[in-house]
């Protein structure tokens, strides 16, 4: 496996977003360049970058980006230049519209970033989609897995490291047993 590295010094972000633009000049687009940029940048300096890019050529790199580029790459650019947050809102989304049942994005995203984390992806999720993850889950799931994902990615858990472990083990026993009786509704 290869590592990409983020050089030293970092060249200025105005300089990024020249060579971003003329990535994009003329016939075609010199797709290395990009590559180049961005692949050596990390999430903070991407989105400077982002920003960056729109104050000087009002023009959303996204954008930009979504113009130039086509299928698989087109997509793996885009998500590689959104932040954590913003990748998991756009994933959630596309989950939503995809939904099949082998599709485990959104427990991922609900069951393994942290409470802040799922909070930030919820709030970047409204901000792009003006609409709630919540009721978006909601409104494409169905039965025991909405019973179950719409919960989860509302809640905001604990995520400390001390555990009352005689509240674990009576929860553990309460869900073994509704598991065992098959009795899944929420109470």
């Amino acid at each position: 496996m290869s590592t990409l590295t983020v050089p030293q010094p970092v060249p200025p972000v105005a300089d990024d977003c020249e060579q971003l633009r003329k990535a994009f000049a003329g016939w075609g687009t010199n797709e290395k360049l990009i590559i180049s940029i961005l692949g050596h940048r990390n999430a903070a300096q991407r989105k400077l970058i982002r920003q960056t890019y729109a104050e000087t050529y009002g023009e959303d790199l996204l954008k930009a980006l979504d113009r130039e580029l086509t299928n698989d790459f087109e997509r793996l650019v885009v998500l590689w230049s959104l932040d954590p947050a913003e990748r998991d809102a756009y994933l959630a989304n596309e989950a939503t519209k995809r939904w099949t049942s082998s599709n485990q994005v959104l427990m991922e995203i609900a069951c393994t970033r942290s409470p802040q984390q799922l909070l930030m992806a919820r709030q970047a999720y409204h901000a792009r989609y003006k609409k709630s993850l919540e009721e978006d889950v909601a409104h494409h799931t169905t039965g025991d897995f909405r019973k179950l994902l719409v919960p989860l990615v509302s809640s905001y858990h604990y995520d400390g490291d001390e555990v009352n472990m005689t509240l674990a083990k009576a929860e553990a026993k309460i869900l073994h047993e509704k598991i065992s009786e098959k009795a899944y509704g929420i109470s």
